[in-house]
């Protein structure tokens, strides 16, 4: 079965996203052994894209929610933790 987003083929994870978004991932990932100037430009083109699209994030977001939920839906799952030992009365613990 092969999938197909706006007549263009994808082949591998990177293909979907990258098509799904519109940009490459490395825009909003980076790449290994980019200079500040290099990292600058990418941030700086990022911003740009965000604000003409104040909607990707959102979308962006649902969209990794979605694949994670139908390929990993372990990782949502919410399960409550065994109660170890007796609970201490009296102290109180600070974050």
């Amino acid at each position: 079965m092969r999938a197909y987003i706006g007549g263009h083929q994808v082949v591998s994870g990177t293909d979907f996203i990258e098509l799904a978004l519109g940009t490459p991932v490395e825009l909003w990932l980076g790449e290994p052994g980019e200079s500040t100037e290099e990292r600058a430009a990418r941030l700086d083109a990022a911003r740009d894209i965000l604000g003409e699209d104040p909607g990707m994030v959102d979308r962006v977001a649902r969209a990794a929610a979605e694949a994670i939920e139908e390929h990993a839906p372990d990782l949502f799952a919410v399960r409550r933790l065994p109660a170890r030992g007796k609970a201490r009365t009296g102290r109180r613990a600070v974050a």
